[in-house]
């Protein structure tokens, strides 16, 4: 792995305590891997302070001002918290929260409610740049993405929601005394706010249903955010569906306002970029200093792919004693399944179909 990445680390000869050796082989930062990582360093010191005013605002959107840590977890990266983010806001900040423990595990308290910071995101805008004259509409109007048509009837429950009242987030409400169109204004005022302080304004949609119950969001909460296209935007790229804020986007879908810390993100990216293309380089030869083993081999190399991430021979070892635990779990789990549908055709009669020989019914 160390080998993988030459542009973050390096291997040296350290001198060694031990008698036996006089020298250890120990890996070391580049210089331009150290560099990155005390600006980071500096970076994050310096928002710590806009961090916890993070934190501050989620638990003030919970009901009970209470977050579980095993579910603040999931959204951490997302806000841009540290690892240990439990140590470095939550005790360096004692007059705002206190972790407690609850029948479901610790979780992280709201001690006091800061109206200042109860400030939700100003209304959805209205896209009137392409206008020919600046006047008011006849009528009601939803902003959409470009090429992004809707029926009639989806555009009508559109602007019946957004007619309603506005509701903010932040207030404490019953929501069995709403109503079902109120309800959904205010979940999707919700998802707005969290989405407003990601650091990329997306996350994935598994992570929110997490907090269902803290936040009163709906069970069927992508449905939800499939309905409302002005706002979100829901991807199905990849195995787990991401939901991305769309007033944070342009249409060439770039970011219109770039946080610290992604710009931070994209500094190490080009890092990584950067040792694939050193390693890549090396297995055509350009590179002087390769030994004579390297020398034999670049020819081979040479022959793969230029997009070839090195991992071909990650698991050449094996991928572990629990593989085989799992490949024989699924062959039983599939076992079952082929007999409970057998079981379930036979018994209603639903696939059948008469033999050749005529003597009975066969499943299919």
């Amino acid at each position: 792995m160390i080998l993988r990445y030459p542009s973050l680390f390096r291997l040296i000869y350290a001198p060694s305590q031990s008698p036996l050796h006089s020298s250890v082989l120990a890996v070391t930062l580049t210089p331009a891997a150290l560099s990155l990582f005390e600006e980071s360093s500096l970076l994050r010191a310096r928002m710590a302070d806009s961090l916890a005013a993070k934190l501050h605002r989620l638990l003030m959107l919970s009901f009970h001002h209470r977050i579980l840590i095993s579910k603040l977890v999931h959204l951490g990266p997302d806000f841009g918290f540290p690892a240990d983010f439990r140590s470095k806001l939550c005790n360096r900040h004692p007059d705002r929260f206190v972790t407690v423990n609850t029948s479901y595990g610790r979780a992280v308290e709201l001690v006091s409610y800061d109206k200042s910071l109860a400030s939700p995101l100003p209304p959805l805008r209205s896209y009137n740049d392409n206008r020919i004259m600046d006047r008011p509409r006849r009528f009601d109007f939803i902003p959409l993405r470009r090429g992004l048509n809707i029926k009639r009837c989806h555009r009508e429950f559109l602007l019946r929601i957004r007619n309603l009242p506005e509701i903010s987030p932040f207030d404490d409400c019953d929501l069995d005394s709403l109503s079902p169109e109120m309800a959904e204004k205010r979940a999707c005022a919700v998802v707005r706010e969290i989405l407003g302080m990601t650091v990329e304004k997306r996350t994935l949609i598994d992570h929110l249903t997490h907090f269902r119950r803290d936040f009163g969001l709906p069970n069927r909460l992508r449905a939800m955010l499939v309905r409302h296209p002005e706002m979100f935007y829901v991807s199905i790229k990849g195995i787990r569906h991401s939901v991305y804020l769309t007033e944070a986007y342009d249409d060439k879908g770039k970011l219109l306002v770039q946080d610290e810390l992604l710009m931070e993100k994209e500094r190490m990216m080009e890092l990584v970029r950067e040792g694939k293309r050193m390693r890549r380089a090396r297995r055509k030869g350009f590179d002087l200093n390769l030994g004579d083993d390297d020398l034999v081999n670049s020819e081979e190399a040479e022959n793969k792919s230029e997009i070839e991430d090195g991992f071909e021979d990650l698991f050449e070892v094996g991928i572990g004693d629990d593989w085989e635990d799992i490949a024989d779990g699924c062959e039983e789990e599939e076992d079952e399944v082929e007999q409970f549908w057998v079981k379930k055709a036979a018994a209603a009669g639903l696939i059948e179909r008469v033999s050749e020989d005529g003597d009975g019914v066969e499943v299919w």
